[in-house]
């Protein structure tokens, strides 16, 4: 069904890797072809709600992290983006296929849903070989430390309590970018996975988080805060990093601040005493990695719209910290390149108006036009931070995506 819906221009395949959840959408979907198109405008947001309101359809897209600028004033981006992803891009499917419970449904607005049925199934998958590729960091280690030590004195000075910092690795190479997400969900599958294709621009997603889910009234959030490596070989040791990352008072003190973080944001599209935590420190496992999870909801305010909540979340506590518009101006100040699409989110709005959205993390972002290959990873810097183990935390992060091209693999 991926490598059928490749062939169009434009396409979403989101998929959540069999994940169960208490919150589960959709197994699988996959929107392809443009009926109907939204590109940023002036007024972004306001253009965007008349947009949603107007067409009772499907919508797929993303917001990049960059639409940050049109939420706070005095905020700005002057770094270099070679990935070139639009700020914000959604569209109406010309056809839409969803998997549930295994079972498979065609929507089309022109067209023999049977036909296309049939195209899925003789589609032809062809097996690439992924060449070795060799990443460059933005930034060197020595810059990287120098950076997180200067955050440190600023939440010493109390400029804030909690940044999330971030760092870019690059290179310059031809992938097929089809082979290369195989791959890498082969090795990370994840319940918030996307391949995003916008003509010569792929995203290639293997997110573990949730940003914002709106079901009926009710919003959920699910902002991860805390990662320890796992050991295969070793379940006993396996076990060990799952409770020494559960009892961390440095990994919690960032999970609980940045769960304080959403339900402030929340506070301003919910009904007044209607946000609460679900669920603090929730652990789980993932293939790489063990994560943290916290789950938020909210029960939303009448007549308030997707965009208006769009705005008062936005960008994910868990991407920035506290306090959101402070961290984000120290973020562009230390930072070395946008983040463009990474820390963004993309995801779906349906036609009753409920919506699901993924954060933009464990991803590689690909322009097809100039070549242009990177990833971001980053982590939450606190007053009770290691520069080097920071580090080391990054590093961890980008495990997978350094597995699938830093050697010769097949799908």
């Amino acid at each position: 069904m991926l490598s059928w819906a490749n062939r169009f221009g434009i396409c979403c395949f989101l998929d959540n890797h069999q994940y169960s959840s208490s919150y589960q959408s959709y197994e699988c979907i996959a929107a392809v072809g443009v009926h109907k198109k939204f590109l940023p405008q002036d007024d972004l947001f306001s253009s965007l709600s008349s947009f949603i309101q107007n067409h009772h359809d499907w919508l797929f897209g993303h917001f990049n992290y960059e639409i940050k600028n049109r939420l706070e004033a005095g905020l700005e981006s002057t770094h270099p983006d070679a990935t070139e992803f639009p700020e914000c891009f959604f569209f109406i499917p010309e056809i839409l296929l969803t998997i549930e419970n295994d079972q498979l449904t065609i929507g089309i607005l022109t067209g023999s849903a049977s036909e296309i049925y049939q195209q899925i199934l003789q589609e032809q998958i062809q097996e690439k070989v992924l060449l070795p590729i060799q990443f460059s960091p933005r930034i060197k280690k020595e810059k990287y430390v120098e950076a997180v030590n200067k955050l440190i004195q600023h939440i010493h000075l109390g400029d804030c309590y909690v940044i999330n910092y971030c760092q870019e690795f690059f290179a310059y190479a031809a992938i097929d970018p089809l082979s290369v997400y195989r791959s890498l969900t082969n090795i990370s599958p994840t319940p918030f996975s996307a391949y995003y294709r916008l003509h010569d621009k792929y995203l290639l997603c293997a997110s573990p988080e949730r940003f914002l889910k709106k079901q009926g009234n009710k919003i959920i959030s699910q902002p991860i805060k805390g990662t320890a490596p796992r050991e295969h070989d070793n379940a006993e040791m396996d076990e060990k990093n799952k409770r020494q990352l559960h009892t961390d008072l440095k990994e919690r003190s960032e999970n609980v601040m940045v769960v304080d973080l959403v339900r402030n944001d929340m506070s301003k599209v919910c009904k007044s005493g209607t946000v609460i935590v679900d669920e603090l420190f929730g652990m789980y496992r993932f293939p790489t990695v063990h994560q943290m999870i916290s789950t938020v909801t909210g029960i939303l305010k009448e007549e308030v719209g997707i965009a208006e909540i769009i705005q008062a979340l936005f960008p994910m506590g868990s991407m920035t910290g506290a306090p959101k518009k402070r961290v984000m101006e120290l973020i562009e100040q230390y930072e070395y390149s946008k983040r463009g699409i990474y820390s963004g989110t993309i995801g779906y709005i349906t036609p009753e108006k409920n919506m699901d959205f993924n954060v933009v993390i464990r991803s590689l972002v690909y322009n097809q036009n100039t070549d242009y290959l990177s990833y971001h990873v980053g982590s939450a810097i606190t007053a009770y931070c290691q520069a080097e183990k920071e580090y080391e935390e990054c590093m961890l992060k980008g495990e997978t995506m350094r597995r699938v091209l830093t050697k010769t693999a097949t799908n």
